[in-house]
């Protein structure tokens, strides 16, 4: 599987966000990754669900929604609604993380675990069968534009030989300080889709930029 670009719309100008979105449509990217911050969970708030409808009024693309909210059951459906096609959840705010999961794949969503820096890979050894996708956040989450964590890569590599090891067809994502520094090391330690913020909508040319990262 050729590995997927999901550019984050944390850093995105929502200034102009139709522009920015035209141009994530118009690009080898694959997904919008759009992270929903409560506050609470992470010290950080972001948008909610009015921009996640307006972002899916005029995407061509599909969402991947990543929530970094206490409690995210509670707004599941919500989700759903506002036009979530991949929907992930952190390991650390699910007391019944199976359920959770059963509950996005019932409602139509991909279903996608993510974990902050210190959560180790075998938390998920009992459900990476169930699991469309791991999210292994190479920084702290709640900002953008933070120093990419250096043993990230070990954690990708340990991620990866279990998802083998059960025989899985769960997509590796990476999100955190992606650039042009780290992003081919990243996809040679197993990675399958880059999230990459600053690095895209802060450069000279956001579309080549996508290029780039697609073609490593």
């Amino acid at each position: 599987m050729k590995h997927l670009i999901s550019p984050s719309f944390l850093s995105a100008n929502f200034g102009q966000l139709n522009m920015d979105i035209e141009m994530v449509n118009a690009s080898q990217a694959d997904w919008f990754h759009l992270d929903i911050m409560d506050g609470v969970f992470v010290p950080n708030i972001s948008f909610g669900m009015p921009i996640i409808k307006q972002i899916k009024s005029k995407a061509t693309k599909p969402l991947d929604v990543h929530l970094m909210i206490v409690d995210p059951d509670r707004y599941i459906t919500a989700f759903k609604d506002a036009g979530a096609d991949i929907l992930t959840v952190h390991y650390e705010a699910c007391t019944h993380l199976h359920r959770t999961i059963q509950v996005i794949k019932s409602l139509g969503m991909k279903a996608g675990v993510a974990l902050n820096p210190h959560t180790p890979v075998s938390v998920l050894e009992e459900i990476i069968g169930e699991l469309d996708m791991v999210l292994i956040m190479s920084v702290n989450p709640g900002f953008g534009g933070q120093r990419f964590i250096e043993t990230s890569y070990s954690k990708i590599r340990k991620l990866k030989e279990l998802v083998v090891s059960q025989q899985s067809n769960t997509i590796i994502q990476v999100d955190g300080g992606v650039n042009n520094t780290n992003a081919a090391k990243l996809l040679d330690a197993g990675t399958n889709c880059l999230v990459a913020g600053n690095f895209v909508f802060k450069s000279e040319d956001p579309t080549k930029t996508i290029e780039w990262l697609k073609i490593l």
